[in-house]
């Protein structure tokens, strides 16, 4: 129980730490939070509980493919924020991702690479 409070904890520290600094520095804190940290602990913690090479391997195989798709969000976001309001910017973008994500799996399948 202690070693699931420590990663929580720890990754939980992460997440906030970005979030301090993006309100002190906008690029600063886009160019931490751009940085795979959460990926990064993931393996991490992967590594620690004993998982299989294939199985951390995997992860950053896959992480991969799954942030290609997702990198539309970022653009237009900022461009929906001012015109809808945070809240349903942040719905649509995540609609969108989802669209995305589900058209970059489809072609990719045509290349042998599943990812759903």
């Amino acid at each position: 129980m202690l070693w699931i409070a420590t990663k929580y904890l720890l990754t939980a520290a992460v997440v906030d730490l970005i979030s301090e600094i993006a309100k002190r520095s906008d690029k600063l804190g886009g160019l931490i939070a751009a940085l795979p940290m959460v990926t990064v602990l993931s393996m991490i913690w992967l590594y620690l509980e004993k998982q299989s090479s294939e199985k951390i391997a995997n992860h950053a195989w896959y992480t991969f493919w799954y942030v290609i798709p997702t990198l539309p969000m970022f653009l237009i976001f900022p461009y929906l924020l001012p015109r809808l309001g945070f809240w349903l910017s942040l719905l649509l973008v995540c609609v969108i991702t989802l669209v995305c994500v589900l058209v970059f799996a489809y072609f990719l399948r045509r290349f042998g690479i599943h990812l759903l």
